[in-house]
This record gives C-alpha cells, sequence and structure tokens, in this order.
C-alpha cells in the first residue's frame, strides 16, 4: 500500500506532496456486525480543504472529504478510481478499507482561520459520502460543521446517509450565519435494484425521509436524482414513480444525472452488469462508446422527461452543489434550458 502517494490533488486526480506520512496510519478493524470485513486506516492529515481541478465539470473549487473509500459500495461510484493510488483496488478494496481522516475537524477549523483563506464555499459529499457508515463510529462531521458555522463559510453537503438528520442543530445554526445547501441522492426508487446497486445505502424511501425531515425543520433540501441508469431506471413508469416520491417528500428541487462511468467505476460495474444483466452488456457497449458519459442526445432526453414531470408535480431543477440560504422564503430556481451532466456520485 503507497500512503505516501495519497495527496491533496489526489482526492482529484493528481499528485502532489504526501497530505501525510505513512508512519502515521493506523489500521483498525472492529468486532461489530454493521463492521464487519472492513479495515478502517485512521491518518492525520497535513491540508483538509481541497482544490478541484480547473478541467473538472464541478459547479464548485473547494471540497472536505473526511472519508477515502465508502461502504456505501455503490457499483457505479466514480470515486473508485481514488483507490489505485494506494495499490488498492477499486473494487472490493474500495468498500472496504476506508482512509479516515481523524483530525478533520481540528484541522479544518485552523484552515479556515488562516489569512491565506478567502471564505469560498466548500463541498461535501462530492468524493465520497460523509454520512457513510465510519461517520457513525468517528463523528467526524460535527465538528467540521461547527467549525464552518463558526467562521460562517458556506458549504453545501451531497448525501446518501440518513445520518445527517443528527446534525440537525448544526445545520439550522449554520444557515443563520451563512449560504447552505443540502441534496439527498435518489436515483430511483425500484427496491430490488437498490439492493444490488447500491447495497450498503439506506433505501430510497429513507433518504426522502431525511428530505421530509429537513423540510419539516424548515431546511430545504433538493435531490439529486442520481443515477439514472440506462435501461433499468429509465422508464417513462420508472421515472414517473421517482419524480412523484421525490416530490411527496416535499424536495425543493429535483436535477436528473445520467450515470456516467469513469475508469476504475466502468470495470466494476460492468462486472456487475454482466453477472446480473449479461444481456445489456452489448446495449451498455454501444451506448458508452466514446467514453464515460452517455450521449448527449440520451442525457437531454432523460433531462427533458424529469424537468417535465417535476413540472408536474410541482418541483424544479436546481445546480447541484451550489450554495443556498436556506430560508423557507427562498426564491424558486430557474429552471436548466440544457442537461447538466456533473460527477458527483
Amino acid at each position: 500500500m503507497r500512503w505516501e502517494n495519497l495527496t491533496e490533488s489526489a482526492e482529484h486526480g493528481r499528485a502532489d506532496a504526501a497530505l501525510f506520512g505513512a508512519d502515521a496510519v493506523v489500521s483498525r478493524t472492529f468486532d461489530t456486525p454493521e463492521f464487519a470485513g472492513i479495515t478502517f486506516h485512521e491518518i492525520r492529515a497535513r491540508s483538509i480543504i481541497n482544490r478541484v481541478p480547473g478541467a473538472s465539470r464541478m459547479p464548485f473549487e473547494w471540497t472536505v472529504n473526511p472519508y477515502r473509500g465508502c461502504t456505501h459500495a455503490c457499483v457505479y461510484c466514480f470515486a473508485r478510481k481514488t483507490h489505485s493510488y494506494l495499490d488498492l483496488d477499486t473494487g472490493l478494496g474500495f468498500d472496504s478499507q476506508i482512509v479516515v481522516k481523524v483530525n478533520a475537524p481540528e484541522l479544518l477549523r485552523r484552515q479556515l482561520g488562516s489569512r491565506r483563506w478567502a471564505g469560498d464555499h466548500i463541498a461535501m459529499g462530492t468524493n465520497v459520502d460523509c454520512y457513510q457508515r465510519a461517520e457513525g463510529r468517528y463523528r467526524l462531521m460535527p465538528g467540521i460543521l461547527a467549525a464552518l458555522r463558526d467562521h460562517a463559510n458556506p458549504f453545501s453537503i451531497l448525501t446518501k446517509g440518513t445520518l445527517i438528520l443528527r446534525d440537525l442543530d448544526l445545520l439550522t445554526q449554520a444557515a443563520e450565519v451563512t449560504d447552505v445547501g443540502i441534496s439527498v441522492s435518489v436515483g430511483f426508487t425500484d427496491p430490488e435494484l437498490w439492493r444490488t446497486v447500491e447495497p450498503g445505502t439506506p433505501a430510497p424511501e429513507r433518504r426522502l425521509d431525511v428530505v421530509r425531515t429537513l423540510g419539516e425543520h424548515g431546511i430545504g433540501c433538493g435531490v439529486l436524482m442520481a443515477p439514472v441508469i440506462p435501461f433499468l431506471s429509465d422508464q417513462p413508469a420508472q421515472l414517473r414513480a421517482t419524480v412523484r416520491a421525490i416530490a411527496a417528500a416535499g424536495a425543493t428541487s429535483v436535477t436528473p444525472l445520467v450515470l456516467h462511468l469513469r475508469p476504475g467505476a466502468r470495470e466494476w460495474f460492468m462486472a456487475w452488469l454482466n453477472r446480473e444483466h449479461p444481456y445489456l452488456v452489448r446495449r451498455y457497449e454501444r451506448l458508452y462508446a466514446d467514453g464515460a458519459y452517455a450521449p448527449k442526445w440520451y442525457q437531454r432526453r432523460i433531462t427533458r422527461q424529469v424537468h417535465e414531470l417535476a413540472q408536474e408535480y410541482g418541483i424544479g431543477p436546481a445546480g447541484a452543489g451550489m450554495p443556498r440560504r436556506i430560508r423557507e422564503q427562498e426564491p424558486e430556481v430557474e429552471p436548466m434550458s440544457e442537461p447538466t451532466q456533473l460527477t458527483l456520485i
């Protein structure tokens, strides 16, 4: 395992000076059912605010990622590639070898207080989920949110985790002093598809309960309808069922994103597809023949269908991950005229 390759820029695919020394790594396992087969590598990071490369499609410049690897085990996760920088495999290794930056809260507080920090928006949950199962044990997010609140620094969170409700008070306090955006990822509501594609995540209906609960506490929450999986969750009736459920949960917006398959994720997803739906392999090879993204015509078709359904059910699209102040009187977001393909999940 090459710990020296884990760098600030490697969070997004580049190599710079190592974020921590190899002698600072402590590996642990826990004898509890929820962590069976999982190894946690605790490190003390040297930096926690990561700059997103200029060529990225992300709609933000800075991120904070307290974890690497993710027990959500989503077969399509684009972040799988980052585990290869540690000589870990991008399949089971990504799901079971979790890097934990145990000093993330104190380090973030120090960096936010630096004269060099300009107070820019910080996005979380854009690489791996900051509310994955490990957060229940390590409890890094309360300290992170408190630091952002105390410095009135704008931020956004994208999650599939229900654990975010634990930090409801901190989110409410932060929203009083800065711009906060929260999105929950729900790409589909089919329970059978969920069990095989996102086996480590809370069920879609539980995630929608998060949206509902946040709304009941005056915190508007959008839904990133991602990924829409070609030939498995993209039929008109399926899209309608998903948008209807999102609307019923009280989401302030819905933004669809079609599945994309970067190297690392592509191989793992295609192996899963060959096991579970072998009849679709050739169709995927054709659809994704030109690279990681589905053709523009397909993206536009899905976006148009979802936007029409959203309008029917009284909700609309929003820029995923963009900061916004959480207020009941928040103005509506203008609908997007073109589909937006972001690499958030």
